[in-house]
C-alpha cells in the first residue's frame, strides 16, 4: 500500500514537471517567434523585385535576386570590405592583448596589481562617447579620418582592449597554477606556458574573446560615422547603409537595404552558430571571482 502511494506521488510529480516544462517551452517558442518576425520580414523584403520602396505587405509578389545583384554595383562592396578588415584586425589584436593581460593578472603578483585592476574596471564604466571629440582630433592629426578612417578605427578599437580582462582572467583563475609550476620546473618559459599549456585548456575563453572582439566593430555605428564624416570610401556597412534610409533615398534603396542587412548578418550568424558551445562555456567559465 505504501509503495502504491509512493508510486502515485512520483507519477504526480513527473506529470507536474512535464506540464511545467511544456508551458516553459511554449512560452520560449512564442518569444522566439516574436523575436524572429522582424528578421523574417527583412529576409522576405530582400527578395522583392516588383518595387523598391516600402509597402504594406510582407510576402513579395515577385521574387528575385535583383537587390543582391544591385549591391555589387554600389558602394556596399567597399563598405563591406572596410567592415571586414576592421573586424578582423580588431579581433586578432584584441584577443592577443586581452589574453596576455588576463594571464598576467591571473598568474603574477606585483605591486599595484589590485589597484590596477580596480582602476581599469572603474575607467571602463565611463561611456566611450566622452572621449569621441579628443579621439577624433588625435586621429585627424594622424591623417586617419574620412577616407583613411579604417586604420583609425582599428587603432581606437584595440587601444583600450586590455581593460576587458575580467572575463578571461576569471577563466584563467580556474586553471590550476600547479600546471604552470610543473612546466616551469621542466624549463618552459612564461610564454611557452601560456601558448602551449594554458591556451589549449582555455579554448572556450579564447573563442569567446575572438567572437566578442569581432562582433563589436562589425556593428559599430556612432563612432564609425563620426570618424568617416560622410566620406563613402571610409564608411563601414552600418554607416553606409544608414544613408539609404534617408528621405531622398529610401524609396529607391529600401529593398537593397534589406538585402544588405541579410548579407551583413550572415558571417556573424555562422560564427555564432558554429562556436556557440564555446561561447557559452567561456561566459560561464569566466564568471567566477578572481
Amino acid at each position: 500500500m505504501a509503495n502504491t502511494k509512493k508510486t502515485k506521488k512520483h507519477m504526480g510529480i513527473q506529470a507536474a514537471n512535464r506540464l511545467s516544462n511544456t508551458a516553459v517551452y511554449i512560452i520560449l517558442i512564442l518569444i522566439s517567434i516574436i523575436w524572429l518576425i522582424p528578421f523574417v520580414c527583412i529576409l522576405l523584403q530582400s527578395f522583392r523585385v516588383e518595387s523598391t520602396y516600402q509597402v504594406g505587405y510582407v510576402i513579395p509578389r515577385q521574387w528575385g535576386l535583383d537587390n543582391y545583384l544591385n549591391l555589387l554595383n554600389s558602394d556596399f562592396k567597399q563598405w563591406y570590405i572596410n567592415t571586414f578588415v576592421i573586424a578582423l584586425f580588431s579581433a586578432v589584436f584584441q584577443t592577443i592583448i586581452v589574453l596576455c593581460m588576463s594571464y598576467t593578472l591571473s598568474r603574477f603578483r606585483f605591486k599595484m596589481r589590485t589597484f590596477l585592476m580596480r582602476f581599469m574596471l572603474i575607467l571602463g564604466m565611463f561611456p566611450g562617447m566622452l572621449t569621441m571629440i579628443i579621439l577624433y582630433r588625435v586621429l585627424k592629426d594622424l591623417g586617419m579620418t574620412q577616407a583613411n578612417s579604417v586604420p583609425g578605427l582599428i587603432l581606437v578599437y584595440i587601444a583600450s582592449s586590455g581593460m576587458g580582462y575580467y572575463v578571461s582572467k576569471g577563466f584563467f583563475d580556474t586553471i590550476p597554477k600547479s600546471l604552470d609550476e610543473a612546466a616551469r620546473v621542466d624549463g618552459a618559459t612564461r610564454a611557452q606556458v601560456l601558448y602551449k599549456i594554458i591556451l589549449p585548456l582555455a579554448k572556450p575563453i579564447v573563442i569567446y574573446t575572438i567572437l566578442t572582439s569581432f562582433m563589436a566593430p562589425w556593428g559599430d555605428y556612432v563612432f564609425a560615422r563620426y570618424v568617416s564624416m560622410g566620406t563613402s570610401s571610409g564608411m563601414n556597412v552600418a554607416v553606409g547603409m544608414f544613408g539609404w534610409l534617408s528621405q531622398d533615398q529610401i524609396n529607391s534603396r529600401y529593398t537593397m537595404f534589406c538585402a544588405g542587412g541579410v548579407v551583413v548578418a550572415i558571417p556573424v550568424t555562422i560564427l555564432f552558430l558554429c562556436l556557440q558551445k564555446y561561447y557559452v562555456e567561456g561566459v560561464t567559465g569566466g564568471a567566477v571571482k578572481g
